[in-house]
Parts: C-alpha cells; sequence; structure tokens
C-alpha cells in the first residue's frame, strides 16, 4: 500500500536517508526534476536545489535531523527547485520523518506552484494597483496634508499583509528620529522600535542604497519583527525620511512588494515636494501682493514726512534761541524719525528696501543693541550677550540689524511670560558647498544666534513661522510681520536664516549675515562731507509733489543754494539748457505720469554726462532698473542732505 500511494501522487515524491542521498522517487519526480529513476536514486539530494541555497539547505537539514517533525515550506518563504536543464522553478514542501527497517528516512512530497505564484502575483499586484489608486486619491482629494499621510501605514499593512506600517522622519540638524505616521504598532513598542533605529538608520540607507542594513534588520527582530524593509524617501532636498513595513512573522518581501513600497515612497517625496512648491510659490505671490501696496504706501507716506520734517528744521532754525521750542521741534522730529523707521521695516520685510550698508563693529553694535533691550525687555529676562573681541566686522545697515534684533527679543519675551533666559551671541562661521540650499550660498558669514527658554514651537507652527501675517498671539498682540521683516532684512544683506525650535525647549534663531569685504571697507572709508556744509551752487529740483517740492526748496535755500523748481521730467528738460549755471539736478523717482527720475537721470547722462545727478524717493522700486546713481532715502534730514549734495559736487 505504501509503495502504491508513492508511485500515484500527484506531488513529487523523494526519500531521503540520513546522508541526504536519494533512496527512493517517483515516476512524478522524474518528470518533474527531468532524471530517470536510476540518475536519481544515490544521487545527493543537493543536484536539486540551486548552488546559491545549498549551504542554506545543508544547514536546515542539520536543524531538521536534531528535531524532525511533519513540516511544510515554502508558505511566507521562497523555496526553489533545480531541474536537469538548469531551468528554476518554484517550489513547496511537505516533509515527513519515518521509520524503516533500513533507518530512518525523511519523505518530501514536492509540489510545483509555478501556476499558483502566478496567479498569486497577479493578485498581489492587483491589490497593490489598487491602493496605489488610493493613495493618490487621498493626495488629490485630502484638505490636509497631515491626514493623507496619516493613512497611508495602514494601506501599506492592508497591501502587504503585514503587521506594522510607519513613516518616519528626521528634521535638520536632529540626531533623533520622528514618527509621522503609524499603524498597528502601540506606543510603548513604536517608541522601542524608534529608540533602536535611531543610531544612523537613515545615514546608513543613504550611505549604502540598501533597502536595509543588516545591523538594523537585526534590531527590528530583537523588537518582535522577524521580517522587515525600510525603504527611504527620495528626496534630497528634504530632511532624511523613510517608509518601514514589518512583519512579526517570517516573510519574503519579493520584487513586487518592493517596486509596491518604493512606488508609495516616491508618490509620498513627490508630493511633499509639489506641496513645498506651491507653498513657496503662494508665500512669494503674498509677498509681491503686499510688496506692491507697501511699496505705494511708502511712498506717500515718507513724501508726508519729508514735508513735516522739513518744516520742522525751518522752525528750528527761526526758533534757535527758545530753547523749550526747540525741545518740542526734537521731540516731533524724533517722531517723524519712528516713522520713517517704521516704513523701512515694511520695506525690508517686501523686500523692497534699498539697504545701506557699511562695515559694523560686530562686538559694538551687540553692546549697543543690548542695553536698548535691557531696557525693553525688563527684569523678568535674563539677557546674555558674548561677543568675542576679535570678531570681525559685519557688512549690514546697522539700523536694520538693530530693529531685527529687538523683533526677535520681543518675540522670546512673549514666549517666556514668566521670565527666563535670552542668549544672544555672536561667532564666524561657514556654509560649505555641500550645505549649500536657497538662501544659504556658501561662504564665510558672522552668525549672530538668538536664543530663548520660552515654550517654543510645534513642527507646524515652526513650518509656518516666516508667513507674512502668521502669529500665535492673541487678537491685537501681534501682527505676524516680525519674523517676516528679519527674513527679508537677512536675506536682502546677502546672508541665510535659520529657526530651531521644539515645543516646551525654546527657540534659536541664526542671522548668517556677510563678513567685511575690502571693497565694501574702502567704500565704507569713502570721504565724507561735514553735515550742513553750505554752498552756493544753483540745484534744479524736480519734484511733482507740491509740499514736498516746496520743503525741499526751502532746505537747500536754508543751506544757501539757489533753486530752480520743476514739476516733471518734460519741464526739467527743457529748462536745462537755458540755465548753464545749473550745478546739479536733485530729483524725485517717482514723478507720477511722464518720465520716471531714473529715466530723467539716464536721459541727463545722455545729453549733459558732466551733470551730477542725485536722486531722492520714498520707495526704491523704481531704481532697480538703474544702479547707476546716488540715492537719498525719504524723509531726509537737512544733515543728510547736505553731505549727499556735497558728494555730488565735490567728488574729491
Amino acid at each position: 500500500m505504501y509503495r502504491e500511494l508513492f508511485e500515484i501522487s500527484p506531488d513529487a515524491m523523494i526519500a531521503v536517508d540520513a546522508n541526504s542521498c536519494i533512496v527512493r522517487a517517483n515516476a512524478q519526480a522524474e518528470r518533474l526534476f527531468g532524471y530517470s529513476e536510476t540518475q536519481l536514486l544515490g544521487s545527493g539530494i543537493e543536484m536539486l536545489i540551486p548552488a546559491r541555497a545549498r549551504n542554506k539547505h545543508q544547514a536546515h537539514v542539520a536543524g531538521y535531523t536534531a528535531n524532525p517533525r511533519v513540516r511544510s515550506m515554502g508558505t511566507g518563504q521562497e523555496l526553489v527547485g533545480l531541474r536537469r536543464d538548469g531551468s528554476e522553478f518554484p517550489v513547496e514542501i511537505a516533509l515527513s520523518p519515518m521509520t524503516t527497517p533500513e533507518g530512518r528516512i525523511v519523505v518530501a512530497a514536492i509540489r510545483d506552484i509555478s501556476e499558483t505564484q502566478r496567479a498569486r502575483q497577479a493578485l498581489a499586484r492587483a491589490r497593490y494597483d489598487k491602493v496605489m489608486a488610493q493613495v493618490g486619491q487621498l493626495f488629490l482629494t485630502s484638505p490636509n496634508l497631515d491626514d493623507a499621510i496619516a493613512r497611508i501605514p495602514a494601506l501599506v499593512v492592508e497591501a502587504l499583509g503585514v503587521e506594522a506600517a510607519a513613516i518616519v522622519f528626521k528634521l535638520p540638524l536632529r540626531e533623533r528620529l520622528q514618527v509621522r505616521a503609524s499603524f498597528g504598532l502601540d506606543t510603548h513598542t513604536l517608541s522601542s522600535v524608534i529608540d533602536l533605529l535611531n543610531p544612523g538608520l537613515l545615514d546608513s540607507l543613504a550611505a549604502t542604497d540598501q533597502t536595509i542594513s543588516p545591523a538594523h534588520g537585526e534590531v527590528l527582530r530583537e523588537a518582535g519583527f522577524v521580517s522587515s524593509v525600510v525603504i527611504p524617501l527620495p528626496d534630497p532636498r528634504a530632511p532624511a525620511s523613510a517608509l518601514l513595513a514589518m512583519a512579526r512573522e517570517p516573510r519574503h518581501f519579493d520584487h513586487d512588494a518592493l517596486h509596491f513600497l518604493h512606488t508609495i515612497a516616491t508618490t509620498l517625496a513627490a508630493t511633499l515636494q509639489r506641496i513645498r512648491t506651491e507653498e513657496q510659490l503662494s508665500h512669494a505671490q503674498r509677498l509681491e501682493a503686499v510688496g506692491q501696496l507697501t511699496g505705494g504706501i511708502a511712498h506717500d507716506f515718507n513724501n508726508l514726512l519729508t514735508v513735516v520734517s522739513a518744516n520742522l528744521q525751518i522752525l528750528e532754525d527761526d526758533l534757535a534761541g527758545r530753547p523749550e521750542q526747540l525741545e518740542t521741534i526734537a521731540i516731533a522730529l524724533r517722531a517723524v524719525g519712528r516713522g520713517a523707521e517704521l516704513t523701512r521695516k515694511l520695506l525690508a520685510f517686501a523686500r523692497r528696501q534699498q539697504l545701506s550698508p557699511r562695515a559694523c563693529d560686530s562686538k559694538e553694535l551687540l553692546e549697543d543693541v543690548g542695553g536698548l533691550l535691557r531696557r525693553a525687555l525688563g527684569e523678568a529676562i535674563d539677557l546674555h550677550i558674548v561677543c568675542p573681541a576679535d570678531m570681525p566686522h559685519v557688512f549690514v545697515d546697522p539700523g536694520q540689524l538693530d530693529a531685527a534684533l529687538v523683533n526677535l527679543a520681543i518675540n522670546a519675551r512673549d514666549a517666556m511670560p514668566r521670565g527666563g533666559r535670552l542668549h544672544i551671541s555672536a561667532r564666524v562661521g561657514a556654509i560649505e558647498s555641500g550645505d549649500a540650499t536657497g538662501d544659504a550660498k556658501p561662504g564665510q558669514y558672522i552668525v549672530v544666534a538668538v536664543r530663548d527658554t520660552g515654550f517654543g514651537m510645534t513642527p507646524d507652527v515652526l513650518a509656518r513661522a516666516l508667513e507674512p501675517f502668521f502669529t500665535t498671539k492673541g487678537q491685537g498682540k501681534g501682527s505676524g510681520l516680525g519674523l517676516s521683516m528679519v527674513y527679508g532684512f537677512v536675506t536682502q544683506s546677502g546672508g541665510h536664516l535659520n529657526i530651531e525650535s521644539r515645543l516646551g525647549y525654546g527657540t534659536n534663531v541664526e542671522l548668517y549675515l556677510p563678513v567685511i569685504a575690502a571693497e565694501a571697507e574702502a567704500l565704507d572709508k569713502r570721504a565724507v562731507a561735514p553735515a550742513n556744509a553750505h554752498g552756493h551752487e544753483t540745484i534744479l529740483v524736480v519734484e511733482d509733489d507740491a509740499d514736498v517740492r516746496r520743503a525741499a526748496l526751502a532746505i537747500l535755500r536754508s543751506l544757501g543754494y539757489t533753486t530752480l523748481p520743476c514739476v516733471d521730467a518734460d519741464e526739467a528738460l527743457r529748462t536745462i539748457p537755458l540755465h548753464s549755471e545749473i550745478a546739479l539736478v536733485f530729483s524725485d523717482i517717482m514723478l507720477g505720469s511722464g518720465m520716471s527720475g531714473v529715466e530723467l537721470a539716464e536721459e541727463i547722462r545722455v545729453r549733459w554726462p558732466r551733470l551730477p545727478i542725485l536722486l531722492t524717493s520714498g520707495d526704491e522700486r523704481s531704481l532697480q532698473s538703474s544702479e547707476a546713481f546716488d540715492l537719498l532715502r525719504k524723509p531726509y534730514r537737512r544733515e543728510e542732505l547736505s553731505v549727499a549734495i556735497r558728494r555730488q559736487l565735490d567728488p574729491n
């Protein structure tokens, strides 16, 4: 009966002895492997196994011999048979130990599962395609990206039939991995897995381009996951990220499964890049819109301030012997200065202000702003300012840097309502070519760091911190422009801004500012005329606003100059040939309809190349088309106008 059952079995039946030699084979075994019974009998079973799997088979034989039992093999793992012609095919095997008069043998029932495997693969691919369609639909229809990402691990678990999946990432300058989404893991187990994976997992993936390193595979096995795969997200511009799939039972991740995971990872990375690009575009568009509005308002507001300032300065001369009235005028002039500073901040935020950078002593600058901050922050804030005495000079607009540091300090104070520590420091830093991205250009910088011990920010808040008008403060307590204006100033200065923050651990803002260059130092040392230097020359004044024109004429006459007023560029071009005594043209940039001040200056440069030109504006947008002319920013003081004129008339 045993021999009859052996022969009529639909599976290939092969019996081997303790030495792994074939002692019996049925007809189905001959047909399956392509050998005759004579060729099979007495041969080692390894002849039916591909060479790459023989060492593993020998280890299995040793273990099975020590503990023989009925066992099925091939489910959840890949077993391959080798035919006489060298072709390979997938198999499932059932082992049964038997005791015979000749000794113990093991009977193997071997089944060719090629067709079954193809059917399984077709079903798996259909399942993967279905899940990929769901993922695509999620990214298209979900109102919130985080909600879409949170559902991906569950879809991966469903598609692969594993127990757990997770998406992990690492923030810049952070060593630990963070979990963005997971499924099938309780909090304790997830924390344990991440703690085990933290030492260099993503760095290992990036360096070796492997699906998973053996060391981290062992770590996952220690956490109870026998089989696992980790797929990095292909995004060189984003923080390191990866997709994990983990199984508690032995599981072979075949080509189709890996392809599915890589497709999920690529789709996720592409979506993150697309959304990042859309956010950057939206941010730029909002910034452009606010910049257009700000520029127009700044022009009109600075014209008003110019009229007020000029008339106050004329009154200052008339009331020279009356101290009480002079103090009143000084207070009003300081208010004009604060109004001008407000417009400069708005223009810096809109990245439209033409900064006035110069060489600044880093230590002196920080010490000066420290005195202001100690009065503004109060006793509850422990302020520390550290700057080495040998720190190189920084090339910035000092007023704007002061404003930026005050902004950051006020933000820090608001984040520490019960008091805390504010640390401002300066150091020499560098951005290497390999680390350069976006605004972060390679080179040497002075790095001014502002670090507080306040509430800190969540990742969501940190991601929007530089967005115009975004604020977490209550109604009426913040405009949301502070960090945006700091960012605008730093990037316009040729630097880079970096923010690190963690909820409950405070915030650190680093301003990368350019080190003083030789050419900038030479520019900073150029000769400057003494303030309020008088003159006798004739100056042509071109200004379309009647009040501003009268104010400019009054200041120039108080300095001893003869003036010729014009309301627009056409009148100026008609007037110049009639007055050979004109020594300088002083023109506003914004002249209403017709030619702008820049266009007028360029026309004068062509017709009368030796005639000096000085431009002024409360909005420097039109000056961007030409950098060949000096600019005096409105509202200007009499001393500033005097210095600018003498610089043109006495270049040496």
